[in-house]
């Protein structure tokens, strides 16, 4: 199906060059200052993992703005809200802890990456300060940071994801019920009703 593939590093890098001394000198191992106020403005990240046989997944994560719980300047932690129970994430990190992180800022271009490794959180006294709606998460994502730096904003100039402009028409969305009705082999007015339960009634 594919030819002419890329094979070694050394083929990459006559491709595709070397990074500058700037993007060479970003990466920090810890949380510092601009860091913290990054993830305390953040309503949403994204979040990578992989099991021990390599299978990847990639899941999104969100809430109100400082939903993330940053311990110190090497430890943070991401309330579990309620989902739709597969728990592919969490049992990624059970058989390899190793997760990378985006957090997004709506409106700015630049994002933070996290990279580190993630444990599974029952304790109480840290659960109970990421209430929401009065509820305290029945587990959180604990991660031991490795490595952080901005991310810059290429990909949000040239998707133009923040203009509105460019956004499609509602009529024009793909319609999710319809997707996951065909996908579940279920009549989509069932898969409206449920979707419809899970958002207004399951969110925390």
């Amino acid at each position: 199906m594919f030819r002419e593939t890329v094979s070694t590093e050394e083929e990459l890098r006559s491709i595709i060059g070397y990074p500058s001394e700037l993007v060479q000198k970003k990466a920090i191992t810890s949380l510092d200052e601009h860091c913290r106020n990054f993830i305390s403005k953040s309503p949403f990240l994204v979040m990578s993992t992989s099991d021990n046989q390599g299978m990847c997944d990639v899941s999104p994560r969100g809430d109100s703005p400082g939903f993330v719980l940053v311990l110190n300047e090497k430890h943070l932690v991401i309330p579990e809200r309620p989902g739709n129970r597969r728990i592919d994430s969490m049992r990624n990190i059970l058989s390899n802890p190793r997760v990378g992180l985006i957090f997004i800022i709506p409106g700015l271009e630049e994002t933070l990456r996290v990279n580190g490794r993630a444990c599974l959180v029952r304790d109480e006294n840290l659960l109970n300060q990421m209430k929401a709606n009065g509820r305290s998460p029945l587990i959180g994502i604990g991660i031991e940071v490795n490595e952080c730096y901005v991310h810059c904003a290429k990909a949000f100039k040239r998707s133009e994801l923040w203009n509105q402009n460019s956004w499609l028409d509602k009529e024009k969305l793909p319609n999710a019920s319809k997707m996951l009705a065909d996908h579940a082999k279920m009549a989509t007015e069932t898969v409206v009703e449920v979707l419809k339960e899970s958002y207004t009634k399951r969110l925390y």
